[in-house]
């Protein structure tokens, strides 16, 4: 389910996309990324009030605004601006905050000048910082935009996780509607009790149907992006061509002069004649663009070719063409039961079938929201804003495919609590459209920055972005909050609750760091100080897990203080999180000595994207041990380096042919049930004759050996004896040393502070473990307990 993600995978999905990937991607982003838009025919005509269409002039109206909403926002906006700015492939809220972490230095977290240094040295990489500019350097100087910037990435998450529970549950319980209808019409025809059974009809079919469908739908999502796709878009293509094909029938039928209303005249008549009524509609008529954000949330799933080219060819058109349909009928059956559902613009003969397709595409349509949740809170989880959760990657080629299970179920209970609470679709449709137009408000502010500080244009086009874009988001904003009485509430409650945790996590995370700068001590207390105290050392390595880069943490002077000894091999061991998707194995590791050689202590930075998934991998150790054997083997030469307080670093794992490996791992099997033709302990003292990916299966965990090279006798004799002291090290047993910090409120703090660390406090207690603490055997993992009053 989890391959170990594979370099040629990074960073891109392609080294050059081909006209067969772009087919390909735009197959499976059909049952992905558009079932949302797709589907949403179902409910936006439907979630407004019979009783608002006044005349047969009203449809003209909406259909104006709907025409205009779609090609302004989703195909101006999302589909030819915004998915230039991708992050590396990635996209969604977050991917726009780190391009500004990374290009205009916005990111709150504390580092440390050499930790600064530390996380962005990277030569020869592609994340280059910009020229500096005068705006640039304002919104550094100034900390309130800094706060802006993450207030402003945060709340779009919270949005998109909202659109994530609120989607679901619209969509299906519309279809399900749809066929209580259905049932309700074959049933109507007996005079006696066809109206009691209609009415039991619609008290319990729609809500009970759309748990079980929504239940469905969830449960799918373990099989991943990947194989949903191909699941998923079939049945998207023949909804779409059904919907079109209803709706060309509609228009020559019903209203061919319905194409008029493309004119903004008609949209200018609406407004003049406005009321609160028929202003409270356009809260609906923005559902005609839910699913333009998850189309930019999803887009490190596919590639951005195939999302432009699947949008305009298919998707827009079609869509035009089934709310041109809709509203020529609307505009000829103003007195018919439940005229503004799509239902019933279905011609009788067909409406069987489209309540079977229906059922079917809305459960795809929650696909899009689900997906961009996923991505949303993967990224929040590696910037430090999210509390951890299970990050399951779904393909080896494609790093933007993820499942986070825990979210998943998260999601189902909220979207059966939606359904099962409301049982109707207009306050559920009050809710979607709020979270819709404030998700797209967040990314309008944020990209607006990023075509000034990282497109480099100028601010007159910027603010001309941000202006226009932002006055028709404006005005549906307004439109949603007269129904914040009607459903809306209901994303206002789930928004402080995720911003809350958010915040907390954040806040906590950022208290906690800066405390483990405050109390950390210089490496000459160990170096230099340490042995006054009686400090001796013992066989084997030991793995010291810190946030800092530089200095020795708190909680290992404390270990230290009470028990005087500690191993022959020290490593501090430190992961650092970059604002950019991908960090290339090859740039990964920053080796560096902590004290002279012959203390032998070493620092190790792992810097990682993102979208990086290294740190429950059951190799790391051997990883780590490899980097660190090569640091020692070429320290002397290499002129590639990053100079800290500590002093040199220098980024190893680099292919080049001068330099060859300094350790040779063999394979041991400790345990394992099989037969003896299995590789015996005969065969422990040569290396193994498969390669890393083809090594035989055998049942039971394996032991990494090393041994020096066979050209180990040309090496300087200090690099020699430094590496075998290394392997014995290895040989005599690892132990791992974990700090565990708690912080408490120091007395007299305000009501705000004690909240978000209660609230830390509790999401730290009850979510999982550090990914890094999973793999770890319990007989070797030490774990030192801090307390930090802030």
């Amino acid at each position: 389910m989890d391959p170990q993600l594979s370099p040629s995978a990074f960073p891109h999905h392609f080294k050059k996309e081909t006209w067969k990937h772009t087919l390909l991607f735009s197959f499976q982003s059909l049952g992905v990324l558009y079932g949302q838009l797709g589907t949403a025919p179902l409910y936006v005509f439907g979630t407004i009030p019979a009783k608002d269409f006044l005349s047969d002039e009203t449809p003209y109206g909406l259909f104006s605004f709907i025409f205009w909403t779609l090609t302004i926002i989703s195909l101006l906006k999302y589909a030819i601006i915004v998915l230039k700015a991708d992050d590396d492939g990635e996209g969604g809220t977050f991917a726009l905050y780190s391009i500004l972490c990374r290009h205009a230095k916005v990111g709150l977290l504390p580092n440390e000048k050499s930790s600064n240094e530390v996380m962005t040295y990277d030569a020869g990489s592609p994340f280059k910082t910009k020229v500096e500019s005068r705006a640039r350097r304002a919104i550094e100087k100034h900390k309130s935009s800094h706060y802006l910037m993450l207030f402003l990435a945060l709340f779009g998450s919270c949005m998109a996780i909202g659109d994530g529970v609120l989607t679901p549950a619209l969509s299906v319980l519309s279809a399900s509607s749809g066929f209580q209808r259905s049932l309700s019409s074959i049933f109507s025809s007996s005079k006696d009790n066809g109206e009691s059974i209609s009415k039991a009809l619609k008290r319990y079919v729609p809500v009970p149907s759309a748990c079980v469908i929504l239940v469905c739908l969830f449960m799918l999502q373990h099989y991943g992006t990947h194989k949903i796709g191909f699941m998923f878009a079939p049945i998207i293509i023949i909804w779409l061509l059904f919907i079109s094909g209803v709706g060309i029938y509609n228009i020559f039928y019903w209203n061919p002069h319905i194409f008029c209303a493309i004119s903004p005249t008609y949209m200018y008549k609406f407004v003049m004649n406005i009321n609160i009524s028929s202003w409270r509609s356009l809260g609906s008529i923005i559902l005609c663009v839910a699913g333009s954000e998850a189309m930019f949330a999803g887009l490190g799933h596919f590639s951005k070719k195939s999302i432009k080219i699947t949008f305009i060819c298919l998707i827009y058109p079609v869509l035009v063409l089934c709310y041109a349909g809709q509203a020529a009928y609307i505009s000829k059956n103003l007195h018919i039961e439940d005229f503004n559902h799509l239902s019933e613009s279905v011609p009788r003969h067909l409406r069987h079938l489209f309540v079977l397709f229906s059922l079917l595409a809305s459960a795809v349509g929650s696909q899009a929201t689900i997906t961009a949740s996923f991505s949303m809170i993967n990224q929040c989880l590696a910037l430090g804003c999210f509390p951890r959760v299970k990050v399951i990657h779904t393909s080896d080629k494609i790093h933007g495919q993820v499942y986070i299970p825990d979210i998943n179920w998260l999601l189902m209970l909220l979207s059966l609590t939606v359904t099962i609470s409301f049982r109707d679709i207009m306050k559920i449709g009050s809710a979607t459209g709020l979270a819709v137009v404030s998700g797209m408000m967040v990314t309008t502010c944020l990209m607006s920055l990023v075509i000034a500080l990282y497109w480099e244009k100028s601010f007159l086009e910027s603010m001309c972005f941000l202006i226009f874009f932002g006055f028709v988001e404006a005005l549906y904003v307004s439109a949603c909050m007269l129904n914040i009485h009607k459903g809306a509430w209901y994303l206002v409650v789930l928004f402080f609750l995720s911003f809350t945790v958010m915040l907390a996590w954040h806040y906590g995370t950022m208290k906690k760091y800066e405390s483990d700068l405050q109390n950390k001590v210089s490496t000459e207390w160990l170096t230099e100080l340490s042995p006054g105290l009686g400090v001796s050392r013992v066989p084997g390595i030991g793995f010291i897990y810190t946030d800092i880069v530089t200095g020795i943490p708190a909680f290992f002077t404390h270990f230290i203080t009470n028990l005087p000894a500690f191993h022959q091999v020290l490593i501090f061991v430190s992961f650092k999180s970059l604002p950019m998707p991908f960090v290339h194995p090859s740039r990964r590791y920053l080796i560096g000595r902590v004290g002279p050689r012959e203390y032998k202590i070493y620092r190790c930075v792992v810097r990682y994207g993102y979208r990086d998934h290294i740190r429950d991998t059951d190799n790391f150790e051997e990883q780590i041990i490899r980097s660190i054997g090569e640091f020692i083997s070429v320290e002397e030469n290499d002129t590639e380096s990053l100079t800290s307080p500590e002093g040199r670093m220098i980024v190893v794992g680099k292919p080049s042919s001068d330099r060859g490996k300094a350790l040779v791992p063999l394979d041991e099997t400790n345990s394992y049930e099989g037969t003896s033709s299995m590789q015996n302990n005969g065969n422990q003292g040569s290396p193994s004759c498969y390669p890393s990916d083809r090594t035989p299966q055998v049942k039971g965990k394996k032991k990494v050996r090393f041994m020096l090279p066979p050209d180990s006798p040309k090496m300087r004799v200090s690099v020699r004896e430094e590496l075998q002291e290394l392997i014995n090290a290895r040989e005599s047993g690892t132990a791992y040393f974990l700090g565990q910090s708690h912080l408490s409120v120091r007395d007299g703090s305000n009501f705000l502070k004690r909240f978000l660390i209660m609230t830390y406090d509790f999401c730290d207690k009850n979510c999982r473990e550090p990914p890094v603490a999973l793999n770890i055997p319990h007989a070797a993992l030490v774990e030192v307990g801090m307390v930090y009053t802030i």
